[in-house]
């Protein structure tokens, strides 16, 4: 009786948690060398003690996204053996002298699904969970949705799976995402959310944390 007791009750937590989950994915990018920061950036902490990537991890986990992919370097990938994350696809970005645009086309690579995109930098340790819910909601009313706070825009954005099929099939490796996104329909959507333009490149900029 105990054992089928226990059973229903896993039942029940598994079809909770399916419920929760939503129809997205989210491409987070960890493959710079943060250099100017003196250690790999996603390995800084919040005063929780939590590090940018946990924090990041754990916000997405409870928003429900059904897809977490990390894209890292090397030494990303050495740290994660070591300090492994749950819920998430560990992938490595090959050619980090390529830069940005190509770590973002090396983890929309490993997509498996057709649902909407967020691309996360690993810069802002923050996503608000209305924030996506807001940006999740307009999904498909634009190719991409950027969050906007007093008229400038941040992140995380939202990209359509069309997009992300079309670069993951463009080559030149030499472009800038926000050039690339020139070519697409975009909604700005307001929020009330100072974060989302939180971007962390030098010990400065950290310590305002």
């Amino acid at each position: 009786m105990k054992r089928c007791l226990g059973l229903a009750f896993l039942l029940i937590l598994r079809i909770r948690l399916n419920l929760m989950q939503k129809d997205c994915s989210v491409v987070i990018l960890a493959a710079g060398n943060s250099s100017r920061m003196g250690q790999l950036k996603f390995t800084l902490t919040l005063r929780d003690g939590s590090t940018f990537i946990e924090n990041i991890v754990n916000q997405y986990v409870e928003f429900g996204c059904k897809e977490i992919i990390v894209v890292v370097n090397k030494r990303g990938m050495e740290y994660l053996s070591d300090h492994p994350l749950k819920a998430v696809t560990i992938v490595m970005n090959q050619h980090p002298e390529y830069e940005r645009f190509y770590s973002v086309k090396t983890g929309l690579s490993k997509i498996e699904n057709n649902n909407p995109i967020f691309i996360h930098n690993v810069d802002n340790p923050y996503a608000n969970k209305e924030v996506l819910e807001v940006l999740f909601a307009n999904k498909g009313k634009a190719d991409f949705i950027k969050p906007i706070f007093n008229t400038m825009g941040g992140h995380p954005i939202l990209i359509s799976k069309g997009i992300a099929n079309d670069i993951v099939l463009n080559n030149n490796y030499d472009i800038h995402l926000n050039d690339f996104l020139r070519n697409y329909s975009r909604k700005k959507i307001e929020v009330d959310d100072e974060k989302i333009l939180v971007n962390v490149n030098l010990e400065s900029d950290y310590r305002k944390l």
